[in-house]
């Protein structure tokens, strides 16, 4: 808070002192009014725009500083001005006055607030700049809320200065009518509780209730002319209550989900179960970097001190082993099980045809057409080939055909710095292959801070990789002796390496084309466009996992599916908002980097104040124990406070050392619960109970220490 700010907050604060401290209170009372009605009226007579202008500012001033009275104040414009008079002077100045106290909120007070609960208020800021001007409306319009909490509440808020106004000036005026009408017959009303009767206070609700029920009209006025086109099509009866496109991570989950709750659902996959996860994702690469990892344990067996070890491996035996646990996962996914389930499986190609049928072309000549009630698309990602001259010509590899590979590339080239590039440059690395890594960026792991992407790299080159950053991609060529070679730009400079083997791992993108979303207009973008309750433009048609984004994870995928499944099955009565308020990802290099929540380039750019606290594992028994000691815990919180606002881990099982933050986040627990939780000795886990003793130490009370300490002394004598 500035100095100008504290300044105006003393100012206020001794005004409304000021007020009780003067019983300046005494005037704004119901019994006052009452006896002084008749000096006020004839004042009034003989000069109206000096009582007028009076009452006017006072009102202002009231309402501005927060202070009781208003009410009195609306009663006493109708026992002095009349009806109509009093109800232009009163709604103009509660107006008015409610503004400036509004205004006042926001410049003392937004800054500080947003500062220390940014993450929250950002989600409420969403909603106020889409619907703000529908809940102000209708908290105006019910007298049960006091309005000067409204005022100071929506001034925290970004909803505009303009728009408070209006809808204030609006909003109030039927209970400024009722009141001053009321005034009018002042030496009847005995204590403010008789003007608004239960039948008035229920009237009151109705008409604030009336803008969320126009907003749904909006909806469904909406949803009909979407339909429009479509509605001659709509069958009286539906084959399917659901019909779910993929069988990947988002697509089992929502089919399961669906079966469970007993809805007859169709899951159509075209290629295999499991999707991108079992087939040619986490899976086979967590079995890859497995393989990888034995390796270089057995060629850095001087750390445990084994003198002598040698791997002897068929690289070839390495992807027999990769496929043989996916073979063993397969039943986890496979129809058999969901079919046990109670899902109707069917492999084919499934075509979207109008909102509420899907044709399924199941090969041969054979097609099905299915009516169904709502549709799951949950299409998945597929890898993203640049368009780089010379790149067919080269031919290259990604990490979905990669898995097809015999003999281990002698000299692969890897084009991309993200997650996947790093794990699967460092593991070819450790296998024996002379691995070139190119980003584009400045580093690798960009979306990491930047002491990670440099560990990372660190730990990457000690493998044996070379990383190239800032090295830009232009084209691909062949030379006369048919050795395959990518140009370069770097510093203004090109420059060509030579490879074997080509790794596209630049990115994913939404599998998007084939299945019907263009001939009916659905938008789509990177991915399917979705609202927050994952609908696309036609509400009975959702999307869930990597086609809708906003990340491309597993779990995250599996996260949406119950907000597909539930919001398609019962989305008529009840809808819930897809919740990313704690996602935890991980990269399995080595050091593995896992997340959650925000680091700290991301609180900066968001403008959200944070504590940093690390704790290094090279302190920790079990990781020296292991000779695991490369890394660290970081976590990010709220400045002051234990309340946990983002957690980096580096180091050996860092993705399974995340789990205690994403449980201590979901739930509201503070480092102070971490730190009095017993974790197991000797255990890698202890590390996050000792970062919680790192930001523990320091906040110590030292005042308070220090008077502990003097009682010490004087305990001894």
């Amino acid at each position: 808070m500035s100095r100008k700010q504290i300044l105006i907050l003393i100012a206020l604060l001794a005004l409304v002192a000021a007020f009780f401290a003067f019983d300046l209170g005494h005037y704004l009372s119901l019994s006052y009014i009452k006896q002084r009605q008749s000096d006020f009226a004839a004042l009034y007579a003989h000069r109206p725009l000096f009582v007028i202008g009076t009452f006017f500012a006072a009102y202002v001033a009231v309402t501005a500083l927060s202070l009781p009275g208003a009410a009195v104040m609306t009663l006493a414009g109708g026992a002095i001005f009349g009806v109509l008079m009093g109800t232009l002077v009163v709604s103009f100045a509660s107006s008015i006055g409610a503004t400036l106290a509004f205004l006042v909120s926001r410049y003392v007070l937004r800054d500080s607030i947003q500062s220390k609960f940014g993450n929250k208020l950002g989600e409420i800021n969403k909603g106020i700049e889409k619907d703000g001007a529908f809940y102000l409306f209708t908290m105006r319009l019910v007298p049960l809320i006091p309005f000067f909490v409204i005022n100071l509440v929506m001034g925290l808020t970004r909803i505009k200065t303009g728009v408070f106004y209006t809808v204030s000036q609006i909003g109030m005026l039927a209970g400024t009518v009722v009141f001053v009408n009321a005034g009018t017959q002042l030496a009847r009303i005995d204590s403010l509780r008789g003007i608004l009767s239960p039948g008035l206070i229920a009237s009151f609700v109705l008409l604030g209730v009336f803008p969320l029920i126009a907003k749904k009209i909006v909806e469904v006025v909406r949803a009909r002319k979407v339909y429009a086109k479509w509605a001659h099509l709509k069958p009286r009866k539906f084959d399917r209550n659901m019909v779910v496109i993929g069988a990947g991570a988002a697509g089992l989950v929502t089919s399961y989900i669906a079966a469970v709750v007993k809805a007859k659902v169709t899951l159509v996959e075209t290629h295999k179960m499991g999707g991108d996860c079992l087939n040619y994702g986490c899976v086979p690469s967590k079995a890859l970097i497995k393989s990888a990892t034995l390796v270089s344990q057995i060629k850095h067996a001087g750390r445990y001190g084994i003198a002598q070890a040698e791997a002897k491996f068929n690289f070839a035996d390495v992807m027999d082993r990769i496929a043989r646990v996916v073979r063993d996962i397969e039943p986890h996914d496979s129809v058999e099980r969901y079919t046990g389930l109670g899902v109707d499986v069917v492999k084919g190609y499934a075509k979207i045809v109008n909102p509420w049928t899907v044709e399924i072309d199941e090969g041969n000549g054979k097609k099905q057409t299915l009516t169904t009630r709502s549709i799951v698309i949950a299409t998945g990602a597929m890898p993203f080939v640049p368009p780089l001259p010379g790149l067919d010509a080269v031919g290259y590899l990604t990490s979905d055909t990669l898995w097809g590979l015999r003999d281990l590339p002698a000299r692969l080239l890897v084009l991309g710095g993200g997650p996947i590039g790093c794990e699967l440059a460092q593991s070819f690395a450790r296998l024996g292959s002379q691995v070139v890594q190119i980003e584009m960026a400045e580093r690798i792991m960009l979306r990491e801070d930047v002491e990670v992407s440099a560990l990372a790299k660190k730990s990457l080159e000690a493998d044996g990789v070379q990383v190239l950053v800032k090295h830009k991609a232009l084209r691909f060529e062949k030379e006369p002796s048919g050795e395959k070679v990518i140009v370069v730009e770097t510093a203004g400079l090109e420059k060509r390496i030579p490879f074997d083997q080509l790794l596209c791992a630049v990115g994913r993108v939404a599998r998007l084309k084939g299945f019907g979303l263009e001939e009916l207009g659905i938008p789509v973008g990177r991915t399917v466009n979705t609202n927050e309750y994952l609908e696309t433009n036609f509400p009975n048609i959702l999307a869930a996992g990597d086609v809708a984004g906003p990340y491309q994870l597993t779990h995250v995928a599996a996260h949406q599916a119950w907000y597909a499944a539930v919001n398609g099955l019962f989305g008529t009565f009840k809808k819930f908002k897809a919740d990313y308020s704690v996602i935890p990802w991980a990269t399995f290099i080595a050091p593995e980097v896992a997340r959650v929540g925000l680091n700290e380039q991301e609180a900066k750019e968001k403008n959200i104040a944070f504590e940093v606290t690390r704790y290094k594992l090279d302190d920790l028994d079990r990781a020296i124990a292991d000779s695991a000691t490369e890394g660290f815990v970081k976590v990010l919180t709220v400045p002051g406070k234990d309340k946990i606002l983002g957690v980096t881990i580096v180091g050996e099982h860092a993705g399974d050392l995340l789990a205690e933050y994403v449980l201590a986040m979901k739930h509201g627990l503070g480092l102070n619960k971490i730190l009095g939780t017993i974790h197991t000795y000797p255990t890698m886990s202890e590390a996050n109970k000792y970062a919680a003793g790192e930001w523990k130490r320091a906040h110590q009370p030292t005042q308070m220490l220090a008077w502990v300490e003097k009682f010490q002394t004087w305990r001894r004598g």
